[in-house]
This record gives C-alpha cells, structure tokens and sequence, in this order.
C-alpha cells in the first residue's frame, strides 16, 4: 500500500501548492487559523491522484481531531485529479514560553476553594488521560498537609537517586513527585512559609522530571503559601477550578479563582465534579448536590464550562487502592467525562499559547513529536 505514495517522477496533474491552497481553508476551530499558515501541514507526497500528509496538531488530547480529519479530506478531494487522500497525525505541544529553565512545556494548577469537592481525584485522572493521549505528563502533589497523590496513584517510594537528584515515582504513564513519599504516611506535615517555599523550589528544580508536556500540579484547597510560593517560582501556563453544583462550594471557588486572577495565572475554566449520579438499574440520573451550578457560574464569571464529572463509586473506590478510574474501568460514563475535560484543557493551554506568541505559532521544537498511534 505504501508503493502507491511514493514520489516518483511523474506525480499526475495534482500539484504540492493545489493541495496546500485546498487546506489553507481548513480552520483550526480552537485557534481560529488555518492549518497552513499555522504550518501544521507536513510531509506532503503525491502519486498518480493519491495524496498523503501529515497533520501536526498542538496536542495529542485535541478534542476536535475528527473534525480537522474530516474537513482537511474534504478539501483535498475537491482538488481537481485528486481521488484518494490519507491524512496523519503527530502532535507537537505548544509551549508556554515564559516556563524558563525547566523542561516542561506547560504547568497547570488544579484548584478549588475548598477542601472535599474531589480536586485531587480530578488532578489524577487529568494527569492519566493526558498520557493515554500520548503526552509526557509529570504530576506534583503539592498538598503538602494532605499528600494523598501516592495512595490514589498506588505508588509508595521513589526510585533511588541518580546524579544527586530525586526522581520521580512512575505510574500509569505519569510521572509522580509528592511530599508523601518523604514523611512517613502517619506524621503530620506542620510547616511554616519558608519552609514549603524550600519545598516546592526543590520539588521544580531538583526533580528529573526529564522533558514533559504537561505537568499537572495538585494544590492544596484554599488559599496561602503554596499558591504564593508556586506563582515565585514559576510561571504557571494555567489553572482550572474543581467545584461541586451546590452553592457553599461554588462560593468558595470564587476565592480560588480571585487567587489565581491576583496571581495573573489565566483560568482555563471550571470543571464540576459529583454533578450527578447515575442509577445504575434504571439509567435515570439523579442531581444529588444541584444541577448546573458550575456552568452558570463560568457564564457568570465569562471562563470556558470544561465539564462536568458524574458521581461512580469506582471513582472513589479506585483512588483507596491506586488503581484510577481511567484505568479501572475506561469505557466508564465517568472516566469519558474526565477525558472530555483533558481535551479541553489541553486545547485551552493550545489557545493561550498561540495567542501568547503568535509568530512562534507550531513549529517543530527541541521536544519531538508524538507519532501518531
């Protein structure tokens, strides 16, 4: 099948600059450009009216793939002498250029006002999905008094050092990092500014994270010194707020969001948890805590609604013995719920990053691309 796509020296009628004028119509509907003039076409080889190229996306989670597929196919068949297309993907993670000295692409806060709405549980699984898309995914558990990221993960010690720096535990794809893994599991973590500022320093720089796209951090609840020390240390590409529908827990959300406004970290928006529970003998589903809560509250406050996450048992049930939903049971309405909502975080940080730095735009960068699987 591959014979028939290569170059040889009659290549029909259908020319290489026909194909990229078909697809400089194709718009990339989260940034609003075209796939050419964002240089996201590559590779491009005719034979005999066959046509294949290759697409590269800003992010392997893109939650709009089907569509580009789709719309770039239709293009190109429209090119006249056209009558075969095969479209490829890789993906080549937009970075947020203001994250220096470390190589991580992006560092996204997860959040909530308060304590109990599932934000580590939704910190997890974020993590997870990102790396079953394909990206490099680090996860900092930086509630420091209740690390809780090494039991939901299932690991419980680090790997030995190498070249005088920690590295991190692995799970699931994820590379893992918590202040659980240095304190025994039954003693308290009584530390003042200072010291969590040393710890989160350390955490960033003395950690072989090695080169990730995404590294997710887990932030305490509330607001304080570790939101303060983090915001010092680097500049993080984004957040996303973890809320429940009720009204007490979106009350408190406006204070996580006001921290990261106060902390100029753009809001990549609101992620409801426990929006609803579904029965699982009828179907019917059922508004335990309220309904549509989150979503009017990222209306009111004007930040993209990322989704919402029903109530399953196997949620909690896999954060008590590491074995997380994504991975317990992925064709789950829960666990597609939380994989919806890492698409449309990876695909907010695209949009940031793009608008960001417009002329750096997609180009192939020191970090390479995910093939496409």
């Amino acid at each position: 099948m591959r014979g028939l796509f290569k170059k040889g020296r009659d290549e029909a009628q259908v020319t290489e600059k026909q194909v990229l004028e078909a697809l400089s119509h194709v718009i990339e509907p989260e940034l609003g450009r075209d796939l050419v003039s964002l240089n996201m076409v590559r590779d491009i080889e005719i034979e005999n009216g066959a046509v294949r190229f290759t697409v590269v996306l800003t992010t392997p989670a893109c939650p709009l793939r089907n569509r580009i597929e789709r719309e770039c196919r239709e293009a190109v068949m429209a090119v006249p002498g056209v009558r075969q297309v095969e479209v490829n993907f890789t993906a080549n993670v937009v970075r947020d250029t203001r994250v220096a000295n470390l190589n991580i692409r992006n560092i996204v806060a997860v959040a909530s006002g308060k304590g109990g709405v599932g934000k580590s549980t939704v910190a997890v699984n974020l993590a997870i999905a990102l790396a079953q898309e394909g990206a490099a995914v680090g996860l900092l558990d930086a509630d420091i008094y209740g690390p809780n990221v090494p039991l939901m993960m299932g690991v419980r010690a680090l790997p030995p050092p190498a070249g005088g720096k920690v590295v991190p535990a692995e799970a699931y794809g994820v590379r893992v990092m918590s202040i659980g893994f240095l304190v025994p599991p039954d003693q308290p973590v009584i530390w003042r500014g200072p010291m969590l500022h040393t710890a989160l320093r350390q955490f960033l720089a003395d950690v072989l994270w090695g080169e990730l796209d995404y590294l997710i951090v887990d932030m305490p609840p509330g607001t304080g010194d570790v939101q303060l020390s983090l915001a010092q240390h680097t500049s993080l590409s984004g957040g996303v707020i973890v809320t429940t529908p009720q009204d007490v827990a979106l009350a408190d959300a406006r204070k996580g969001l006001a921290t990261f406004q106060k902390l100029e970290v753009p809001v990549l928006g609101i992620i409801e948890n426990m929006s609803y529970f579904v029965a699982p003998d009828t179907g019917k589903r059922y508004h335990i805590f309220g309904s549509g809560g989150g979503r009017r509250y990222a209306e009111e406050i004007g930040v993209p609604f990322l989704g919402e996450v029903p109530i399953d048992p196997r949620i909690a049930e896999g954060g008590d013995t590491g074995t997380p939903i994504l991975v317990a049971a992925p064709e789950s309405e829960a666990a597609q719920a939380l994989r919806d909502v890492a698409r449309q975080v990876a695909a907010r940080l695209s949009v940031i990053n793009v608008q960001r730095e417009p002329e750096g735009l997609i180009g192939v960068g020191d970090i390479p691309v995910v093939e496409d699987r």
